[in-house]
């Protein structure tokens, strides 16, 4: 007996970086366990039927920040693994890393779901110097390692496959 396929989904995430080079993280936890610590991770979500990957890249930028005058670049990690919606579904993340420009500031929250106002408890900015050294998770793993070329504007010829990383069973 064959189990049933875990349905796909594209999902952008944003590596939003400010003038001064840090870059934009949110702090939540997973739908399937709502009482665990959570972690950080970059601005981002699922794409709509026939968006592209900009296109989603700018949409979650503006829904989850308020900041509409950012300037995209190259799409450069991709990574892909099993987790869950915030309605508890298992899908197959297919996650597209953009790179992003803008001048920061204060992060409005107008444009959020509920679920994001129910999972997500933090949102700030990070130098590279305090992601290097946080104990804390931070999804993509190895970030800060990662940072500094995009940091330095060396983006790959080709998206860099990450690691996967499968997310703890409900």
């Amino acid at each position: 007996m064959t189990s049933p396929a875990i349905p796909e989904r594209l999902t952008v995430r944003v590596l939003l970086l400010d003038a001064e080079d840090r870059i934009l993280l949110m702090r939540g936890r997973m739908s399937n366990d709502r009482g665990g610590p959570g972690a950080w991770f970059t601005v981002g979500g699922g794409a709509e039927p026939g968006e592209t990957v900009l296109e989603t890249a700018m949409r979650e930028v503006i829904e989850e920040t308020g900041f509409s005058d950012v300037s995209l670049g190259p799409v450069v990690w991709y990574r892909e693994g099993v987790g869950y919606l915030y309605n508890g579904d298992k899908v197959l993340f297919r996650e597209r890393y953009v790179v992003a420009r803008s001048t920061g500031g204060d992060v409005s929250r107008e444009g959020w779901e509920a679920h994001e106002h129910d999972l997500v408890d933090d949102i700030r900015w990070w130098t590279l110097e305090e992601l290097a050294s946080t104990p804390d998770p931070v999804y993509p793993e190895g970030l800060a390692g990662l940072l500094p070329d995009i940091l330095a504007g060396r983006f790959p010829d080709e998206p860099l496959v990450l690691r996967t990383v499968r997310l703890r069973d409900a």
